[in-house]
This record gives C-alpha cells, sequence and structure tokens, in this order.
C-alpha cells in the first residue's frame, strides 16, 4: 500500500467511530473509504465497496451523481435531499443523504443519517426542549397557586372554628380536602426539581428486582414480571432512587392499563436489559448505553395520546392524574438518558436509554 494511501486512510479511521454510514469518495464517485457503518448498512465488507463507485449504491444513481456534481463543482457548501440506499439481500433502505466537500482537494464526504434515526433525534431534542418548558411552567404554576390556596385553607379553618352545625362543618372540610389535594398536585408536579440528585453507584438489576418486587405485592393474581436481564451491564453513576421511581412509574402505568388480562389471568410485562452500543442519545454518541425495555401485553397507548404520552396531565386512563410518566421521563433525562415508546394493540414497549461508562 503506498505511503500516501496509508495516510490518508489513516486520517479517516475516525469516521469508523461514527454511528451512521459515511463514505469518502473521489469527484467521480468512487469510494476511496467506507466506514464501519456502511459495511454493516449495505451488507459488504469495506475492501469490496472501496474502489467501486458508490452511486451503486443508490436506488436513483442519477440523482446522486447530480449532488456529487454539484458538490465537487461548489454549487453549494452541502447538499441534503433524500434517497433509497441498496442492501444486500435487502429492501431499500430509506436514508437521508448529505454531500460536501473535505479539506482534501478533489475528495467529498458522503453521510447517510437513516430516516427513522433522524426522526428518533428530532423526538429527543423535541422531548429535551418540552421538560425545559414544563420545568419553568411547573414553577410559575405552584406561585401562581400555593399562595391562594394557602388562603382558601386557612380561610376554611377559621370558618369552620365559628360553625357550630355539624353539617355545616362538612361543607368547610370539603374544602380542606380539596385544597390538600391540589396542594399535593402542586407538590408532585415541583418533586423532580426541587430535590437534587444523589449520585453513587447504580445495579440496575437491583432496581428492577425492587420495582418487581413492589408491583408483584400490589399485583399478586393474573400478572407475571419476568425478567430478561444481561448480567453483564456494568454500575453506573446515578440516582439509585430516582431511577426506582422512574421506573416504577412505567411498570405501574403498564400494570393498569391490563386490568382486563389481570382478570383473565394472562397478563404478562417483561423487564429487559441489555448493552447497546455505539448509539447516539440526544445527538450525543455513546460507545455504550444502558438499553431496558418494559414491555407489556397490554391493549396499547391509545392513538389520541401517543405523541403526547410523556406531556404532564395527559392520561388514557379515567382517573389517572397524567404525572407518571412525566416524572418518569424527567429521571431519566437527569441521567442524560431518553424514553422511547413503541405501541400497538397487544404490545406496548417503553424503552429507557442512559449512557455507560
Amino acid at each position: 500500500m503506498p505511503a500516501a494511501h496509508r495516510s490518508s486512510r489513516t486520517r479517516l479511521q475516525a469516521l469508523d467511530l461514527l454511528v451512521t454510514p459515511v463514505a469518502v469518495v473521489d469527484a467521480g464517485g468512487v469510494v476511496r473509504f467506507a466506514n464501519a457503518a456502511l459495511e454493516d448498512a449495505v451488507g459488504l465488507p469495506s475492501r469490496s465497496i472501496e474502489g467501486t463507485a458508490l452511486t451503486h449504491y443508490f436506488a436513483d444513481a442519477a440523482a446522486f451523481q447530480h449532488a456529487l456534481e454539484g458538490a465537487h463543482g461548489n454549487q453549494f457548501a452541502a447538499l441534503r435531499y433524500e434517497a433509497q440506499l441498496r442492501r444486500l439481500g435487502g429492501e431499500p433502505w430509506p436514508v437521508h443523504a448529505i454531500v460536501a466537500q473535505t479539506e482534501a482537494k478533489g475528495e467529498l464526504i458522503v453521510e447517510l443519517v437513516p430516516l427513522e434515526q433522524q426522526a428518533r433525534q428530532e423526538r429527543e431534542e423535541r422531548a429535551a426542549n418540552q421538560a425545559r418548558a414544563h420545568k419553568e411552567l411547573f414553577r410559575n404554576l405552584a406561585h401562581e397557586i400555593k399562595n391562594p390556596l394557602g388562603g382558601i385553607r386557612g380561610a376554611a379553618q377559621l370558618l369552620e372554628m365559628e360553625i357550630d352545625s355539624r353539617e355545616l362543618r362538612e361543607y368547610t372540610q370539603v374544602i380542606i380536602r380539596e385544597a390538600d389535594r391540589l396542594q399535593q398536585l402542586v407538590d408532585r408536579l415541583l418533586a423532580p426539581h426541587r430535590r437534587p440528585q444523589v449520585v453513587g453507584d447504580v445495579n440496575i438489576h437491583e432496581v428492577c428486582e425492587r420495582v418487581r418486587a413492589l408491583i408483584a405485592a400490589e399485583f399478586p393474581r393474573g400478572l407475571a414480571v419476568r425478567r430478561d436481564y444481561d448480567i453483564s451491564i456494568p454500575d453506573f453513576r446515578g440516582d439509585r432512587e430516582q431511577l426506582i421511581q422512574a421506573l416504577l412509574n412505567i411498570v405501574h402505568n403498564a400494570a393498569q392499563a391490563l386490568g382486563q388480562r389481570i382478570a383473565q389471568g394472562d397478563a404478562e410485562i417483561v423487564l429487559r436489559t441489555r448493552v447497546a452500543r455505539q448509539i447516539t442519545i440526544g445527538k450525543q454518541r455513546c460507545r455504550l448505553a444502558l438499553d431496558l425495555h418494559v414491555i407489556d401485553n397490554g391493549p396499547g397507548v391509545p392513538e389520541a395520546i401517543k405523541d403526547r404520552v410523556f406531556d404532564p396531565l395527559v392520561s388514557g386512563r379515567e382517573g389517572g392524574s397524567g404525572l407518571g410518566l412525566t416524572l418518569a421521563q424527567t429521571f431519566v433525562q437527569q441521567h442524560h438518558g431518553v424514553i422511547e415508546l413503541d405501541s400497538r394493540p397487544g404490545r406496548t414497549d417503553f424503552r429507557i436509554l442512559i449512557p455507560l461508562p
């Protein structure tokens, strides 16, 4: 191998660390370097891809060739368009293609972001923005509610002291109880933002077993909570109590959605742990991440709220507060992670991703 070629490959080796498929091509579209993610995407080793025309791997070769010519001719800094990537023995893969020049003369870089990955990143960014907005909203809401609420409760107590009639005192007790209920609601909204994290070593399977024991005690019949653990997952730094509460909220929510199947005796929740490798969380690449699934065989999340299920005060269950999943998302985000949802009738999967050391 010529020294110049070895030097070029050394310079491009860092691209192997990316989770998105990337190719470096010359002005004619011949592949000089293909990273590991592109190998996986097309189903061929890099030595079979390099030296061939990258246009062969696109369903619309003419559109890709036009993009290469435009980038090489300085018609634009970077071209972005949607394309279909051919894969060995598989269906074409929809991708967001980005074509741009590199610092080397006559060299172009092509990044192929899977549309599903791009959509997931956009969802994560939207969820993070919503969490920040909710935090500010809760603080303002608490300030506006707590003072008049305290006044209402205090006035009801004073009024009760002046009333002799037992029947009338029942009305003041209603006022006091409802004021207390609203106070508890406000406290629950503010809870994740008030308490500082208590960081220590966390074993995720201890967290899972704690939650499993609590759910088994509350639903002793008709519900099976099954384990599917990868015991090689290392401990990580986090707030154990926050993670227990986050997981408990999700599992408890699933158990409540399984009411009909619990009555039939065939309700099931699976706690599955895995290690995800080379994954992007919130636009940050993680070499390793905890991949925790809570899977149930219930009716699924209603379509009307599926996109808003982590928003506060949104509930698919009559009498639900709509705070459980909001708090779970907040606690997981405080660990730099995300919660994803995949739901259809008969199978709902809440997926928790948290970076590992």
